[in-house]
């Protein structure tokens, strides 16, 4: 196993690593809308706050030589699901033709009052 880093997505929160690499699989930890040289919360509505979190998805990928198209699953939690629909547009933007398997879940609370966040497992191809 290998502990992805980058300092260009948020720097882990609490006793976690941004990504572990198994060699076939990359398993992301939850990315929420962070900027990561502030470590502040981007965005006031759904769609800012979703934006934010692509990019730092995008820079752990990067990190482990990866890209949108190797994720095969996300779990995509909402502090409102009325979001959805504004959620959606931008995680579609973001993963054009690619489909991975997906849930999305409404909770009650996420770190620093976040909107959103979405975690996800990439596979090598």
């Amino acid at each position: 196993m290998k502990f992805i880093s980058t300092e260009k997505a948020p720097e882990a929160i609490g006793p976690y690593s941004q990504a572990l690499d198994t060699g076939n699989l990359v398993f992301l930890s939850g990315q929420i809308p962070l900027n990561p040289e502030t470590m502040l919360v981007t965005g006031s509505n759904i769609s800012e706050q979703s934006e934010q979190v692509f990019k730092n998805i995008n820079a752990v990928l990067q990190a482990a030589g990866l890209t949108l198209d190797n994720i095969v699953k996300t779990t995509v939690f909402l502090k409102d699901m009325n979001d959805f629909v504004a959620m959606n547009v931008v995680y579609a933007e973001n993963f054009g033709a690619h489909k991975p398997a997906r849930s999305a879940v409404e909770v009650a609370c996420l770190p620093k009052d976040s909107l959103i966040e979405i975690e996800c497992i990439a596979m090598r191809q």
